[in-house]
Parts: C-alpha cells; sequence; structure tokens
C-alpha cells in the first residue's frame, strides 16, 4: 500500500481551477481526489491531466447502476491511472461482483453509508437504524471480497480489524458548518485505523495550503 495517506479533494470546476491548486501540492505526499462535479465538467481529461502531472488518483463517482453498466464503467476507469474508485455497497452482490471482475489494477472502495446522513436519515431512507444498516453493509464488504469500505471515522472501531482498505472522508480539524454529519479530526481517524483520510474544503480553502496539509498528514 502508498505510504501516502492524505487525500485531497479537488472539489473545483474546471482544469484552470485545478491546475492552479494542484501547483501547490507534491505528488509525492498526496493522491489527488476527482468527484463527481470534476469529472463531469472536464470528464477524463482531468484524469490525463493529474496523471501528466505526476499524480496518483482517486476517481469517486459512487457508481450505482445495474451490474452490466457498472461492470462496463469500471473497465474504462481501469484504462486509466486510477487507484481507487467507489461504487455504492446498496447497489447489491451481484454488481459488487461486476465491478470486481472489470477493476484491473484499481482497487474498488465500497461506500457504505454518505457521512451526511445520520440515524434519523437511515431510519427514513431504510427502516433501518444507523448500526444494523451499516453492520448489513460491511457484511456484504466482506463476503464479496471488495477491496476497501468507505466509511466515516466513527465507524472504523466496527472493521478495524478486518483487512478492508480503510477510506475515511469528514475529517475535520476544526469545527465548521457545512453539511458533514459524522466528522472526526485527522489524528483520531489515523488512531483508530483509517488508512486514508479526504480531505477537502479545509485544504483547497485554506490561506495556506502548505501548513494545512501538514496539519492533515
Amino acid at each position: 500500500m502508498s505510504n501516502k495517506r492524505l487525500i485531497i479533494a479537488l472539489d473545483f470546476k474546471n482544469i484552470d481551477e485545478v491546475s492552479n491548486f494542484i501547483s501547490k501540492l507534491d505528488p509525492q505526499k498526496c493522491i489527488a481526489k476527482v468527484g463527481l462535479q470534476l469529472f463531469i465538467s472536464e470528464g477524463p481529461k482531468v484524469l490525463e491531466f493529474l496523471s501528466h502531472k505526476g499524480f496518483e488518483i482517486f476517481l469517486d463517482l459512487k457508481l450505482h447502476d445495474i451490474p452490466n453498466t457498472v461492470k462496463k464503467s469500471v473497465e474504462e476507469i481501469s484504462q486509466y491511472n486510477v487507484k481507487l474508485t467507489t461504487i455504492h455497497l446498496q447497489g447489491g452482490r451481484d454488481m459488487i461482483q461486476a465491478a470486481n471482475e472489470a477493476k484491473g489494477d484499481t482497487k474498488i472502495l465500497g461506500v457504505s453509508l454518505l457521512t451526511s446522513l445520520d440515524d434519523s436519515d437511515t431510519r427514513e431512507l431504510y427502516n433501518n437504524d444507523f448500526k444494523k444498516q451499516f453492520d448489513n453493509l460491511i457484511s456484504l464488504a466482506m463476503e464479496t471480497k471488495i477491496d476497501g469500505i468507505v466509511c466515516s471515522s466513527q465507524e472504523l472501531e466496527i472493521i478495524k480489524d478486518t483487512s478492508l482498505i480503510k477510506v475515511v472522508p469528514g475529517i475535520r480539524n476544526q469545527h465548521t458548518f457545512d453539511d458533514q454529519k459524522r466528522v472526526m479530526t485527522s489524528g483520531e481517524a489515523y488512531s483508530k485505523g483509517a488508512d486514508y483520510i479526504v480531505v477537502g474544503r479545509p485544504i483547497t480553502q485554506a490561506k495556506e495550503i502548505g501548513e494545512a496539509i501538514k496539519d492533515y498528514s
């Protein structure tokens, strides 16, 4: 596994904004995350751009569709320099297995429950409490031998003894008012077994980007 633990979310509108920001980054010290907004805006050329700049890539599209569609999508993703990519565990066993079959050298991460959700949300959406819903998804991840999981830092204790790669978003070293409900500091996440943490706004919007990166590394 890479010794780079910090994934920086490039939540920008286009390649011009990305180019300006990544000029401040060292690709030997972090992984670049491309999310839905940027990928819709720029498509695969942003993956080629980041690869040319020397970055490993986490492509976070959270695929959730019928198995054949997800399989073909993962086949396309595996043609690029994508280290990690995501699918929703909610898509079910057949969809997960289809992604596994198509992944090539790309690691498949299962998204459990979004960090914007809490217990009231899971009751409304799934008629289940949060822990039971999470446990169901983790069991599915283990049974299908997916490479890893995306979960909040607060669920790390539940899966710390598994072989799954653990990628944790919702990391905040200072209190902020945003759409993340289940958060933890980087130090706490690492101490609880996170293999990678994902940080966006606390770094991309920092006045001193270099200092912010040190704070989360």
